[in-house]
């Protein structure tokens, strides 16, 4: 009698076991049919801890599987009444398919599961673009993350490259979503890569300028620079931090690699004017601004700018007039006028300036400062009604 007794006891299991199965099976006939709230429904009652016999289920592959395949379904819905089943349909799927696999010890599932999640990064791929593009960055980049962590599983890693435009996608996910830390991680992945070098560090700069941290920033520009020196980007980072912090001498040093990898770029000219000028090297400043308006004549600032170097001359010039004592009426005034020399030089070059950017109150006051100071008084009068009309 105990014999048979065991023996029940063995069957009476063995169908409580089929009888769970086959609440998973009923799951995928219903989202099969297109049922995808009863399938919800089935499947998560079969993982369920309310459910006292879901142990049947829980550790089977199979559960996670058709769990994984009712969460895409959702998704792809065309149903809204479907698509308010799950708020994150695709995570979910994701989820569910890791968790079969991690299951599935003997390799029974595996390549039904690689089918799904084949399928599944072109889903997470869209879902990623698309909440990119409606700048919802922290979902973009969980989305991006998400493919990168299937493409690391054993199934895909041995037949599947690297997948660098995912990696690169990720980093600018994280960089939109202000996750500094974790953008850096996935551009220096890029880099060891060798997957767009330049513009990798580039990111790498900008996104340790963000997190306020100047000196990561400068030694990351620096080795981009050394890694990839024909990146104009890295170039004009390391312009840029110079320039700001008023270490003319360095910056005229890449200014001069700039312009020499780009002669047609009148803003390197325009930039080493500048540089040269804080320096005090004017005559040097007045070549590289008027190189500047060889490459691009409507450069309005570099017209500007010329006529500036010559306004500062004038009034260098009335200091060194200013000294000279009252008893020296006629020396005073020689070197008043030497100042009045510079003063006109500088207006041809604010004209310019002026007639390339005639809305610019800025020029204008400064002409009619020029005029007034030269006795100009028929240009005196037309700046300032100019001015009056823009008022």
């Amino acid at each position: 009698m105990k014999k048979v007794f065991f023996v029940a006891i063995l069957l009476l299991a063995g169908t409580t076991v089929f009888a769970q199965k086959g609440k998973v099976s009923s799951a995928e006939n219903y989202k099969e049919s297109g049922k995808l709230d009863k399938a919800l429904e089935t499947i998560e009652y079969t993982i369920s801890p309310d459910n006292p016999k879901s142990d049947k289920t829980l550790d089977w592959p199979r559960t996670w599987e058709v769990r994984g395949e009712i969460y895409q379904a959702i998704f792809a819905s065309k149903d809204e009444n479907y698509k308010k089943l799950s708020d994150n349909p695709l995570e979910e799927a994701y989820k569910s398919y890791m968790k079969a696999l991690s299951l599935d010890d003997k390799g029974r599932y595996t390549n039904a599961i690689k089918i799904k999640l084949t399928f599944l990064i072109q889903d997470l791929t869209k879902a990623a673009v698309n909440a990119f593009q409606a700048e919802k960055y922290d979902e973009a980049t969980k989305y991006f993350e998400n493919i990168l962590d299937v493409e690391k599983t054993d199934m895909f890693k041995k037949d599947t490259p690297v997948d660098t435009v995912i990696i690169y996608n990720t980093g600018l996910a994280a960089t939109n979503a202000k996750q500094y830390k974790k953008a850096i991680d996935y551009f220096k992945q890029c880099i060891k890569y060798d997957y767009n070098g330049g513009a990798s560090y580039g990111q790498i700069i900008n996104a340790y300028e963000a997190m306020g941290d100047t000196t990561a920033a400068v030694n990351a520009m620096k080795e981009g620079f050394e890694a990839y020196p024909e990146s104009q980007n890295i170039l004009v980072s390391l312009i840029n931090y110079y320039m700001s912090k008023n270490k003319s001498e360095d910056a005229i040093s890449y200014l001069n690699k700039a312009i020499e990898k780009d002669p047609k770029n009148p803003t390197f000219y325009f930039a080493k004017g500048a540089a040269l000028d804080k320096l005090g090297r004017s005559d040097e400043a007045l070549k590289a601004y008027q190189q500047a308006t060889e490459v691009n004549p409507k450069f309005a600032d570099a017209y500007y700018n010329m006529g500036v170097v010559y306004f500062n001359r004038g009034v260098k010039q009335l200091e060194v007039a200013a000294k000279i004592p009252p008893t020296e009426q006629d020396k005073y005034e020689a070197e008043k006028a030497k100042a009045d020399v510079q003063f006109k030089k500088a207006i041809p070059y604010m004209e310019k300036a002026s007639t390339l950017n005639p809305k610019d109150r800025f020029i204008l006051e400064h002409l009619k400062n020029l005029y007034y100071r030269l006795k100009m008084m028929d240009k005196f009068k037309e700046v300032s009604a100019k001015l009056d009309s823009l008022k």
